[in-house]
């Protein structure tokens, strides 16, 4: 699909008389993170999902753009008019920006270790501030496969665990995951943030909404998590007690789950 500048990756499953969900994808990640899911999702649910702009095969001109407006293009697209949005870590974010945004296209929410946009600054652990900066020298050296690498190794393992922890398949996959990204450095499309950020409006959500975090993300993202349930009106939550900031990759049965369960409980 092309639009304002950009041409989009997306791919649809299901029935279209079924109940739509859309799924986007977090900032380590494309629409990929999702194969492990969709097929449980699909067979009484629309879906769409795609690459954002500036992430995975999506490719992009140098243009300023609003990444709902991309979101609702590709719904348009689709011939979806409302949908529950899922949103992964950064893609969480631009779920929650939508809802506040254009709470006539969304049927409910769903987000996983998702800050809302404007949501401050907070204080991290010694040892996620060690993380942080050996990150920003790779990005000073100009490194940046090692920073993809380390970045994927971050998020999946979160400050608390080591990789040597993880599952190597569920490494391998996040590796391969953040890595389609690395071509997009040389992207210069400019994102237009919310006049009004979301942080200052999750109290007027008022789809039902699902906010997920793993045991072992980061302090920022446990900290939004329990904002956004401390404040959305309709709202519940899910912690994943040995995963970090990719549940959904992986846990995916525990997942789609604890998804399942929730879009049946509120018949979306």
């Amino acid at each position: 699909m092309e639009f304002n500048g950009g041409s989009f990756h997306y791919e649809i499953d299901g029935d279209p008389g079924h109940p739509a969900l859309v799924l986007i994808h977090a900032g380590v990640a494309n629409l990929r993170m999702w194969d492990a899911v969709v097929p449980a999702l699909a067979g009484d649910h629309r879906i769409l999902r795609y690459d954002t702009r500036g992430f995975g095969l999506t490719t992009t001109t140098d243009v300023r753009f609003s990444e709902i407006d991309d979101l609702l293009a590709l719904m348009d697209h689709a011939g979806i008019e409302r949908a529950t949005l899922i949103g992964a870590s950064r893609g969480g974010r631009i779920a929650i920006d939508a809802a506040v945004e254009k709470p006539e296209r969304v049927t409910g929410l769903v987000t996983i270790g998702s800050n809302p946009s404007g949501f401050p600054e907070v204080e991290l652990t010694e040892r996620e501030n060690d993380l942080f900066d050996e990150l920003d020298e790779l990005l000073a050296a100009g490194e940046h496969e090692r920073l993809n690498r380390r970045e994927t190794e971050l998020w999946a393992a979160g400050p608390t665990r080591d990789v040597i922890e993880l599952d190597p398949a569920f490494l391998s996959l996040a590796y391969e995951l953040n890595a389609v990204n690395l071509p997009h450095l040389r992207d210069k499309a400019t994102p237009v943030p919310l006049e009004s950020p979301a942080y200052y409006r999750t109290v007027d959500i008022e789809v039902p909404s699902l906010f997920a975090v793993g045991e072992h993300d980061l302090s920022g993202e446990l900290a939004a998590t329990e904002y956004l349930l401390s404040t959305v009106p309709d709202s519940d939550g899910a912690r994943f007690f040995d995963s970090a900031h990719l549940p959904s990759v992986e846990r995916p049965d525990e997942f789609v789950r604890v998804l399942t369960g929730w879009l049946d409980t509120h018949s979306l």
